[in-house]
């Protein structure tokens, strides 16, 4: 099967060796303000250094300001402020990795993150504090850590705000060791609305006063966003419907205007494929589905916006085999004939990078591999998702082979960072 089937043309590939080939890309990106770059897993390392090469010469020619992830925001707070060597943040970046609790650690802490944070540090060192470059998360899970970096922040800062976050905590406590508020919510037996909701409207309302701490102000506000958003997040998961992926990723936009709206004016984005290839142009369009890329689209209009896309035709990946189960090393089988990986190994060699025209085609869906942090290989064919490619992004990076993410864990007896960013920090 040859790239007509994509309506790709040999004009639109382009070997990718090192940053320096990059120059298309950047060409592509042009005056665009928001550059969102995907990954068909969360656990390759590939994906992870062709971003951070990609988000440096953006930072470095272009001035993007930050960059915001699929990651919860105290996590990724912690990373802002060690990187802008804000009082009080930790002295090494081991020490802001090893916090990170959540179930998928390995997604932000592995050692691919540990080398850009470096560099971003090294980056932020010669700007004035107005220009350092921040990192931001912008999921909606960390309700619980959000509620508690609320309450401990507002009771030095502002009592009388401190007693509605507490009234919210006390609602959701019942819930936290279980997270149990979808199923509680679905049988009738919690609804803590209301106080996050009125959270929410006082934080709002009082953002402009918090300017004790860099960023208190944003801090605050996106917290509060994270809890009333959760809320409505576990609501929409009892209706065991598609309507909690589609809160979801509003979330992350309303987080990345929030962003955008104290000071981030260029912004480089980092999540799943499912999240920035536009939905409009694969077969979640079908059921209702809405991400971040088609929201962007819409709401910042197409010149503002790139997406980049990435895929693999075989390789491995750390995932785990059920939520919350220990992760693993898994291989990632050769994708099957017929989908847009098993395509492009057929008909090019070696990495490359595609950026086709700027126009709406029609094309024919053909299967996009997106592995997610649960994964089976056994189970292969049920992770394609039916993509008209040159629609879905602005461009793609294919890796015909690629290896898995090193999750932090240690330095190594020699005091040295694994292999894990063959082009320098």
């Amino acid at each position: 099967m040859n790239l007509q089937k994509l309506k790709i043309t040999k004009d639109y590939i382009h070997p990718l060796h090192s940053k320096k080939d990059l120059d298309l890309f950047m060409e592509r990106v042009g005056d665009a303000e928001i550059v969102i770059l995907g990954e068909a897993s969360h656990g390759t390392h590939e994906y992870y250094t062709w971003r951070s090469q990609i988000s440096q010469r953006l930072i470095s020619e272009k001035n993007f300001n930050c960059i915001a992830v699929e990651g919860d925001w105290p996590d990724c707070m912690a990373i802002n402020n060690y990187i802008k060597d804000y009082s009080g943040s930790p002295d090494s970046v081991e020490e802001v990795l090893s916090n990170f609790k959540r179930w998928p650690t390995w997604m932000w802490a592995n050692w691919e993150v540990a080398a850009l944070a470096t560099w971003l540090t090294e980056h932020n060192d010669q700007k004035q504090t107005a220009e350092k470059v921040g990192f931001y998360g912008l999921d909606v899970y960390s309700l619980w850590d959000s509620l508690k970096t609320m309450i401990d922040y507002l009771e030095a800062e502002d009592p009388e705000a401190a007693s509605i976050a507490k009234d919210a905590y006390r609602c959701f406590e019942p819930y936290e060791s279980d997270d149990s508020y979808a199923s509680a919510v679905f049988h009738n037996r919690a609804n803590c609305r209301e106080q996050v909701i009125h959270l929410l409207s006082e934080i709002r309302r009082k953002t402009p006063q918090y300017n004790t701490q860099p960023e208190a102000g944003l801090n605050a506000e996106i917290n509060s966003l994270v809890i009333a958003n959760a809320e409505k997040y576990y609501k929409a998961m009892s209706d065991f419907n598609h309507s909690s992926w589609n809160v979801r990723d509003r979330h992350m936009i309303q987080v990345l205007e929030k962003i955008k709206s104290h000071g981030n004016k260029k912004i480089i984005v980092w999540a799943h494929n499912t999240h920035v290839g536009d939905a409009r142009a694969t077969d979640m369009a079908e059921n209702n589905m809405i991400n971040i890329g088609q929201l962007a689209r819409e709401q910042y209009g197409d010149e503002s916006v790139v997406l980049l896309g990435f895929g693999s035709y075989s390789g491995s990946v750390i995932a785990g085999s059920a939520w919350g189960a220990p992760m693993q090393k898994m291989d990632v089988p050769e994708s099957p004939t017929g989908t847009v990986e098993a395509i492009l190994n057929n008909n090019t060699e070696g990495t490359n990078l595609l950026v086709w025209p700027q126009e709406n085609i029609s094309l024919e869906k053909i299967g996009h591999r997106a592995i997610g942090v649960v994964y089976h290989p056994e189970n292969e064919r049920g992770n394609y998702v039916p993509t008209q490619l040159r629609n879905r992004y602005d461009a793609f990076i294919f890796i015909p082979h690629t290896t898995a993410l090193h999750p932090f864990i240690k330095r190594s007896r020699s005091g040295d960072m694994p292999d894990t960013y063959p082009f320098g920090i």
